[in-house]
């Protein structure tokens, strides 16, 4: 059996897990989280940790068992705590504005960007240069950074651009007459 999936998902205080049919939801004190179950996966429901095994020894349902396992990890981790992706500008005249459920970057071009930023994020600007996006999705949390670098991404010569925070950037020598 998958590694992944022989480890229980240890719910903590204020959690609620509601199991109907195949799917789960998890209540906590961010948020919600629902997830549809695969069919090769059985959930099991113990004092305070859910257990996922697959239905049958196959490659397959093994597999699928631990990959289930990790994403109602997630999501319980999301409810609990809340998953968080710092984002830095680094450039002249770069900026970063958050107004309600958009996001300004001024970011180098002829024309601003505006970013409309998905339900379940919030994103945040502590200071011109910073960017944080915090939400109870791993997924959509990493998504929406995603899409906030890839306006910008870091270039090698100068480093300019928008990086994650504790993105290491490796620079490249200029070239020599």
């Amino acid at each position: 059996m998958s590694r992944v999936a022989k480890k229980p998902v240890a719910l903590p205080k204020g959690v609620e897990v509601k199991i109907d049919g195949r799917n789960i939801a998890v209540k906590g004190a961010k948020g919600s989280a629902e997830l549809a179950l695969n069919e090769l996966v059985t959930v099991n429901h113990e004092d305070a940790e859910l257990r996922l095994t697959p239905v049958t020894e196959d490659k397959k349902s093994v597999a699928m068992a631990g990959t289930m396992r990790a994403l109602v990890n997630n999501m319980v981790e999301g409810v609990s705590e809340g998953f968080e992706r710092q984002l830095e500008l680094r450039g002249v005249g770069y900026r970063a504005q958050a107004q309600g459920d958009t996001v300004n970057l001024t970011l180098g071009f002829s024309h601003p960007v505006n970013y409309a930023v998905p339900d379940g994020v919030q994103v945040e600007t502590p200071s011109q240069t910073q960017i944080v996006v915090r939400g109870v999705d791993k997924q959509k949390v990493g998504q929406v950074a995603a899409e906030l670098r890839a306006y910008r991404p870091p270039e090698p010569y100068k480093g300019k651009g928008v990086r994650y925070s504790d993105e290491r950037v490796v620079m490249k020598e200029a070239k020599k007459k």
